[in-house]
């Protein structure tokens, strides 16, 4: 790391202001938009044709070419257009405090939710934002415009950091960082799971959910196990498009050759000196936490969430960018929504 980013760092630049993701969930909100509403109304997309009724329906909305095919006059239907409500749960967990590349994972969890902000900016749309850390979460609400997404980008860059109490328990390979004196007790934080169902609760209206985290908590040591967050996220899908944001740094995957050093567990603050000199415990370490995301990653699947991985090593915007143009693939190749049925675009 070479110091704290700062917000012109983080906030997107013009590649992803030409960009937009692709919702294909039907809304219920209130205000005229750019996305398919649940009930028919004003507005510009086509939803089927029906026989014309005198005195009830526009001429101005002839279905001239099913009229010419039928002989029947027909008129065209069409829904309405609705706004995004978009709520992002960003995990400020103290697991999130580390990096070793360009950006900590914090910092990425900033810049994934400004592209979210600058791509689902849009008439009507608004966005509102839960910060999930170790004194319980911090509620942003909904809001629109370029000032209030930078004010929510401050306020989460400025959110204060701290450490989870100790506690027993065994050290997970994704949650190792350099040891460092322990920060004073705090009380017991809210679990990713808590925080999933929050934000369910707040977002009442069916929309865009984003979760930005490294889902690393709740991970069960069987590999086989199921996180403890997983029916909260699959509430969560069964209302709202889920987008699943797993943010990741490289030395949570494999541990370099550097002698004695002493790790921590930021969750439990649990601390240990091991030697990475050994071969075969760096191996060991590597195919634990490459387990590790791979039960993160089949998971958030079975939830039917939509998944994007996102690394402080690599170039997260490209990231992004290859994620928008996959989903707006699937969406050209998936058949046309039905009112109250979900697509699977985002899976």
């Amino acid at each position: 790391m070479t110091g704290p980013a700062t917000l012109p760092e983080l906030t997107p630049p013009q590649t992803l202001r030409r960009l937009e993701l692709t919702v294909t969930r039907r809304l219920d909100g209130l205000l005229h938009g750019q996305h398919l509403g649940l009930l028919p109304g004003g507005g510009s997309e086509l939803a089927g044709s029906r026989e014309y009724r005198p005195g009830e329906d526009e001429v101005r909305r002839m279905d001239w070419a099913v009229t010419a095919r039928t002989t029947v006059p027909h008129v065209r239907e069409v829904d309405a257009d609705r706004e995004l409500t978009t709520w992002v749960l960003i995990d400020g967990s103290p697991s999130m405090d580390f990096g070793t590349a360009e950006l900590e994972k914090r910092e990425l969890a900033v810049a994934a939710v400004a592209a979210v902000g600058f791509l689902t900016a849009g008439t009507g749309n608004v966005l509102g934002a839960h910060l999930l850390g170790v004194d319980g979460t911090r509620r942003f609400p909904t809001g629109s415009g370029r000032d209030h997404l930078l004010c929510l980008l401050r306020a989460l860059l400025a959110a204060p950091r701290g450490e989870a109490r100790p506690q027993p328990g065994r050290l997970q390979p994704g949650r190792l960082q350099p040891g460092r004196p322990p920060a004073a007790s705090t009380s017991a934080a809210p679990s990713l799971a808590d925080g999933i169902d929050g934000l369910r609760r707040s977002a009442t209206r069916r929309g865009l959910a984003v979760v930005v985290s490294d889902f690393l908590d709740g991970l069960p040591d069987d590999p086989a196990g199921r996180p403890d967050w997983e029916p909260a996220l699959r509430r969560l899908a069964s209302v709202h498009q889920v987008l699943a944001v797993d943010i990741t740094d490289p030395r949570e995957l494999d541990l370099p050759d550097v002698g004695v050093i002493t790790v921590q567990d930021p969750e439990t603050g649990r601390r240990r000196e091991i030697s990475t000199a050994s071969a075969d415990l760096r191996r060991r370490y590597a195919e634990a936490a490459a387990g590790q995301r791979d039960q993160v990653a089949r998971a958030i699947r079975r939830a039917q969430a939509a998944h994007l991985r996102l690394r402080t090593d690599r170039d997260w915007v490209a990231d992004i960018v290859r994620h928008v143009h996959r989903q707006r693939q699937l969406a050209a190749c998936a058949p046309a929504p039905t009112a109250g049925v979900r697509e699977g675009t985002w899976r």
